[in-house]
């Protein structure tokens, strides 16, 4: 008997597989979708195979590139490597010499990508030398756009965040790069010259890396289309497969009895591209009494500008700070109606729209790339029209005016599945363990 248990003891802890993930960005020191995402999928990856995670820091008073070791759980390593001025860089040879030692210290069987932005292009390449498979989760399209939104970045112009139709280097050059021009109309089209070279030397870059990737994962159907048709990623090499979650923290709870208006909820970032000040002009359109609340960290003037910005509203609009995921059904779901997700680029498959679906609340979103393969209208949420104010407050509208369907829309949950639950995280990982397994033995 003990003979029995000691081995039972023995395989839970064997260690099967040593994956190497590789992120732009780590919790806690960044806690954006791809980041949420990879810290899940490496706690639960961890509990039977070896884990190390490469990622950045930047820490403005240590060497650039150097790596720091923190160990973080049991079979769960992490490297930083400092990056605090290399933001617009793809590239960095040092960063990609330190990263080859560090590859020959740890020999991974293989690695798992989530984001080579503010990292180097350079890791593929090391990776391909040391013959170690890769498997490349696309978050967004940094690959294919410079700036990883398809999202313009002008400056002076009436709109500096308008959607772009496609990858061109003289218009990168001049819809996204020239904040850095010298400003001086003579040098313009010097500018223009030097921006768009560095746009086609960049392209070319992330181009090659198709051919050096084993794998690629998206985990929307709409962006998998995305990266065969304006990429050329062969269908062959690239796959659909959602994300998954640790649906623990995700149990249903009862609503707040402290609510009494109907209220809607904001959860993420205060960035542009998040379309909260979307959100808010589309609230303040409400007459009828209703509360709006947004949760996610603070970003300097940029939240200043939306709270004043929310000031002229009539009905309050409460901006809750951060929240630990752990306690993301008791602190916001349980607190809201339904969940509203505005961003203005083409997301693909938000993280906080599957927990809402996981938590029976209903979601409003764009009718737009990602988001509305999830959301489907009057089914388990409202879409309204990309990018328009107006169409997003008829929605809301709407909601507040048919609470109880609102409900019944909720109740419907992940379409993708039979009992609208969303995907599980340990579930998820036997899917990626193997894809890992198939690309190791090709």
């Amino acid at each position: 008997m003990q003979r029995q248990q000691k081995e039972l003891t023995t395989k839970r802890n064997r260690v099967y597989m040593h994956i190497l993930k590789i992120i732009h960005g780590y919790p806690p020191n960044y806690y954006a979708g791809s980041e949420v995402y990879s810290q899940s999928v490496c706690n639960e990856l961890s509990k039977r195979h070896k884990v190390s995670v490469f990622t950045r820091e930047e820490n403005l008073y240590a060497p650039d590139f150097s790596i720091r070791h923190k160990k973080a759980i049991e079979n769960l390593d992490l490297y930083f490597v400092n990056n605090p001025q290399g933001k617009d860089g793809y590239q960095h040879k040092q960063m990609d010499d330190n990263f080859a030692d560090l590859l020959k210290q740890l020999k991974p069987d293989i690695a798992y990508i989530g984001h080579l932005n503010h990292l180097s292009t350079g890791l593929i390449d090391e990776l391909n030398k040391q013959k170690i498979p890769i498997v490349f989760m696309l978050h967004d399209y940094w690959l294919m756009c410079p700036r990883g939104q398809f999202l313009t970045r002008s400056i002076g112009k009436r709109n500096n965040f308008a959607v772009c139709n496609g990858q061109n280097d003289q218009k990168c050059a001049c819809d996204c790069y020239e904040v850095y021009f010298s400003g001086k109309e003579t040098e313009r089209e010097q500018d223009i010259e030097a921006w768009s070279n560095w746009v086609n030397r960049r392209m070319t870059e992330t181009k090659a890396i198709i051919d050096k990737v084993d794998l690629f994962i998206a985990p929307a159907k709409y962006l998998r289309n995305r990266f065969i048709n304006d990429f050329g990623i062969l269908e062959s090499k690239i796959i659909y497969l959602d994300y998954g979650f640790p649906t623990e923290y995700l149990t249903q709870t009862e609503k707040s009895k402290d609510k009494s208006n109907f209220t809607f909820g904001y959860i993420g970032t205060h960035i542009p591209a998040k379309g909260v000040n979307l959100l808010i002009e589309a609230f303040k359109q409400i007459e009828q009494p209703a509360t709006l609340k947004i949760f996610g960290r603070e970003n300097g003037q940029s939240t200043k500008a939306l709270k004043k910005m929310a000031e002229t509203s009539v009905n309050p609009i409460e901006f809750c700070g951060e929240y630990v995921n752990k306690n993301l059904a008791n602190i916001v779901f349980a607190n809201v109606d339904c969940i509203i997700v505005p961003s203005i680029w083409a997301e693909n498959s938000p993280l906080v729209i599957h927990e809402a679906q996981e938590c029976k609340v209903p979601v409003i979103t764009a009718n737009y790339g990602g988001m509305c393969e999830y959301v489907h209208h009057k089914v388990n949420g409202l879409l309204f029209e990309h990018r328009n104010a107006n169409a997003l407050a008829e929605q809301m509208l709407w909601a507040f005016e048919n609470p109880l369907k609102m409900v019944e829309f909720g109740k419907h949950g992940y379409l993708y599945s039979k009992d609208g639950k969303v995907p599980d995280i340990q579930e998820h990982c036997k899917e990626l363990i193997k894809l890992f397994e198939n690309v190791k033995t090709k």
